[in-house]
């Protein structure tokens, strides 16, 4: 019989809350938290109520704002701009450095909030917030020659973000853009991370840096965020559906732009015997649910091979540790080991397991499908957010499981007999951010690498985002824009020489680092 879980004691979200309050009054209230516009906190906006993914219990939502008030909230960032564009880099230097220290001395609380509003397991929540920690500081000490002979740009950067990663992907570019000279706003995710996101944007206001925090539908919002003329570069990471709107109008008004888009990212299986490490690696690509933008939800594996491949991949997928990211046994255990918790709403986990059957109705093979009778739940608790694993044989291409990335923790595998049925699989999506590639030899993977459309293509090896000096873009539809990573994302949101072709993915030219 199962041990009967309780919740780790001083981790509830009202413990977190109360959390907040002491930290930070500036920026919650009671039973909200407030934008940050005009260099002070707002008491603005329509608050909305919002559950938590990890067990249906009310959290805090984001307070939306019109758009008029939004576009109130661009010109004053402009106002912002135009004094700290001028501030002596060693000053901003210090100013962001504070932030990372204040930061760290709020890791856990940060790290708390991630898991109750997004559903991250403890371990990668804290991760969350050390990527964001770690990678600043990397910038603040050697971005003094990454700004040589640059300039900031004419006015602030407006950062629209997925809630997946608030803290590595959103904070970690807000710090960046205004360590190089520029005042920053940012969109809070509709789905979740606000008062994660509102606690670190307090601590960086305390220090001086001039950031701008706003909620609203991207409906309402994107003539300020997106079109507003005061608005110098648009960052946003999300779907390509809403990117392609984004791209459109950035495209129309010549503005500066960053836009990581989805890609269905594949990993291929070509003349490969390595299967132990093959075996070691299926958990980690399960972190988090697959719900990342480097997730591989896509294998496509050589036809003489399955047999050896399914022996390699179904005992590792068996061994995924799916729950309450909270729970515990006794009152003092450290938290719970986990591969993935919830996925980010009730509303999503409904599609995706529609989807699944759909695609079962429709001719695809159930290769692997966990019951919930091995999770740790709380007794009683709600659990409509938790997917369990599933692994499918040929989705058929009527179905979105065939062709794009579903963003949750189910996989797809696809056969095929040629390197040119595997090269058509792997390039299903018209590009991708990450693809990895597994065969013995080298040679072919020279050979066959460069056609995958993918931006960073692995030999055997997951490939991911990174940081500090690693470059991140994507080819095809999964980005527009100016590449980042290391100097590449300074160098996106300053000024350089006059003529300058930034390396990225735009509409008149191409141009890889």
């Amino acid at each position: 019989m199962a041990p009967t879980l309780t919740l780790k004691p001083g981790t509830s979200w009202p413990d977190a809350w109360r959390r907040c309050l002491a930290v930070a009054p500036e920026a919650f209230r009671d039973d909200r938290v407030l934008n940050l516009w005009n260099g002070a906190w707002q008491e603005d906006g329509r608050a909305l109520t919002a559950v938590s993914p990890v067990d249906g219990s009310p959290i805090a939502g984001p307070p939306r704002l019109d758009g008029t008030t939004a576009h109130r909230a661009v010109c004053a960032a402009l106002d912002q701009h135009r004094a700290w564009r001028h501030l002596p880099l060693k000053e901003r230097r210090a100013r962001v450095a504070a932030t990372l220290d204040a930061l760290t001395e709020h890791r856990g609380l940060l790290a708390l909030l991630l898991v109750w509003e997004i559903g991250k397991p403890w371990r990668l929540a804290q991760a969350d917030v050390d990527r964001a920690i770690d990678g600043v500081r990397w910038y603040v000490d050697g971005v003094e020659p990454m700004l040589a002979d640059r300039s900031p740009l004419d006015g602030p950067v407006s950062n629209i973000a997925s809630w997946n990663y608030p803290m590595s992907v959103l904070v970690h570019a807000l710090l960046v853009q205004s360590l190089a000279g520029n005042a920053v706003i940012a969109k809070t995710p509709t789905d979740g991370g606000v008062s994660c996101l509102t606690l670190a944007c307090a601590l960086a206001a305390r220090e001086g840096v001039p950031v701008t925090l706003v909620s609203g539908s991207g409906g309402e919002l994107s003539q300020a965020l997106v079109r507003a003329p005061e608005i110098g570069c648009v960052s946003f990471v999300g779907g390509r559906d809403t990117g392609a709107a984004v791209a459109t109008a950035v495209a129309d008004l010549g503005k500066r732009h960053i836009l990581e888009q989805e890609g269905l990212n594949t990993w291929g299986i070509w003349n490969y015997s390595d299967w132990d490490t093959l075996t070691a690696l299926i958990p980690k690509l399960f972190d988090y649910g697959k719900q990342r933008c480097t997730a591989y939800p896509r294998f496509v594996v050589q036809r003489h091979l399955f047999d050896a491949f399914l022996a390699a991949y179904l005992p590792a997928v068996r061994t995924l540790r799916v729950g309450h990211p909270l729970a515990v046994e006794q009152p003092d255990d450290p938290y719970p080991e986990l591969d993935f918790g919830p996925v980010i709403n009730a509303a999503k986990a409904k599609e995706l397991r529609y989807q699944v059957a759909e695609a079962i109705e429709r001719g695809a093979v159930p290769l692997h499908r966990a019951t919930p009778d091995d999770a740790r739940f709380l007794p009683g608790q709600d659990t409509s957010a938790y997917v369990q694993p599933v692994t499918l044989l040929n989705p058929p291409s009527s179905s979105p499981l065939h062709h794009a990335e579903p963003f949750g923790p189910v996989d797809t595998i696809v056969l095929v007999d040629t390197e040119a049925e595997l090269l058509a699989a792997m390039n299903a999506s018209n590009g991708a951010l990450v693809a990895t590639l597994s065969t013995d030899d080298r040679a072919t993977y020279d050979r066959l690498a460069p056609q995958i459309r993918a931006f960073k293509v692995g030999h055997g090896a997951p490939r991911s985002r990174g940081d500090r000096d690693e470059l991140f873009g994507g080819l095809g539809a999964s980005w527009r824009g100016a590449f980042v990573g290391g100097d590449l994302l300074v160098r996106a949101v300053t000024r350089g020489p006059q003529g300058e072709r930034l390396p990225g993915n735009f509409p008149e030219y191409q141009l890889l680092p």
